[in-house]
């Protein structure tokens, strides 16, 4: 099982509290993630991801092991302390200011 962290309006939205888990088969990657998170949670589509292009909304960054996976590609393998549960997938909203 896949533990996955999304913000306080995603939560709101999808009416759940706290983590989620997922069952993601391997390889574990955030497109995989995101495709299950869709799946089990329906009116979450086209929130974390453009509906046409997939891909992840601006405003939105993918973290995993202290470390921000925004930029990397959807489909590149998650850490594997992700895989195996043992650290979560953060889907955080993005900070701007100054």
């Amino acid at each position: 099982m896949i533990r996955v962290v999304i913000p306080m309006h995603l939560r709101t939205l999808a009416k759940v509290d706290g983590e989620l888990l997922l069952d993601v088969s391997a390889p574990v990657t955030a497109e995989r993630v995101i495709d299950v998170l869709e799946a089990d949670y329906p009116v979450l589509r086209g929130a974390i991801r453009e509906h046409a292009s997939r891909k992840r909304r601006p405003w939105l960054r993918y973290f995993a092991c202290e470390e921000d996976l925004s930029h990397l590609p959807p489909e590149q393998p998650l850490p594997e302390a992700v895989a195996q549960g043992r650290e979560p997938f953060f889907v955080v909203g993005a900070i701007a200011g100054g």
